[in-house]
């Protein structure tokens, strides 16, 4: 039971960004002591044997860097927007996005495997 209580204490909030084989968790989690951070985790579906499975790459981000993160992320974001690749259209992406997910034969519901 405890550790039960443990898990539901520790995931407090959740976002999911699908994109394409690739799909983005932004997790806020509590320490025991009621401290928070963020796990952002990509996950990438691959084909392997007889069925697929889900490959993980996770990091651990604590509110004393939440700033700086923000910042260089943005940073970069707009340098490759507006310096390298200005006549790009990002909005274009979000359209063909919101068309794939009515197209894709994805089930929420399915098992996740990880590697």
């Amino acid at each position: 039971m405890d550790d039960y209580l443990d898990k539901e204490r520790k995931e407090i909030f959740s976002e999911r960004v699908r994109a394409g084989k690739r799909t983005y968790f932004f997790d806020v989690k509590a320490t025991r002591s009621n401290d928070y951070y963020l796990t952002i985790t990509e996950s990438k579906r691959r084909y392997k044997d007889d069925g697929y499975t889900y490959e993980k790459h996770k990091i651990f981000l604590y509110k004393e860097d939440f700033n700086k993160f923000l910042a260089a992320l943005n940073q970069t974001v707009n340098h490759v927007k507006e310096e390298l690749l200005p006549d790009v259209d990002f909005d274009q992406f979000e359209r063909e996005e919101v068309d794939d997910d009515e197209s894709a034969d994805t089930n929420d519901n399915e098992e996740l495997k990880w590697d």
